[in-house]
């Protein structure tokens, strides 16, 4: 069968993937609450304050103190609503499978083993510098 054909049927095959349908319906879900997104829209204002303050030649250090405490209470009513909480679970759980499926396809194309080539998760160090991102 084509190669293309193939990744065509993979692609079938994780949307049909239980993970894949949680994240759909999470992302539904946070799409319909509205004082998520209202709580949204107030962030993304927030974060256009505070680039317009800095840009400034004059900005105004206490209005930009303001504005970035502002931001952060809004970042935390985003975080802690239920639908958030539910999306980024389940964003988390179909990464997973996501991450896997990608590596498998990319250490195979590199002339890996198909049958052992598979994703291990990055563990944490504790230096963020040296990091490529929490999970």
């Amino acid at each position: 069968m084509d190669i293309i054909a193939k990744a065509r049927e993979l692609g079938k095959l994780l949307q049909q993937e239980e993970s894949y349908i949680k994240l759909q319906t999470a992302q539904k879900a946070a799409d319909e609450d509205m004082d998520l997104q209202k709580a949204i829209g107030e962030f993304n204002l927030k974060r256009m304050s505070i680039n317009n303050e800095a840009s400034k030649a004059d900005r105004d250090q206490e209005k930009m103190t303001q504005l970035n405490t502002q931001m952060r209470e809004v970042y935390s009513e985003i975080m802690s609503n239920e639908n958030m909480i539910a999306y980024n679970a389940a964003k988390d759980e179909f990464d997973i499978i996501a991450n896997r499926v990608l590596a498998i396809v990319q250490q195979s194309a590199e002339g890996a083993d198909p049958e052992t080539a598979d994703y291990s998760q990055p563990s944490c160090s504790g230096s963020c510098s040296t990091c490529g991102g929490c999970s």
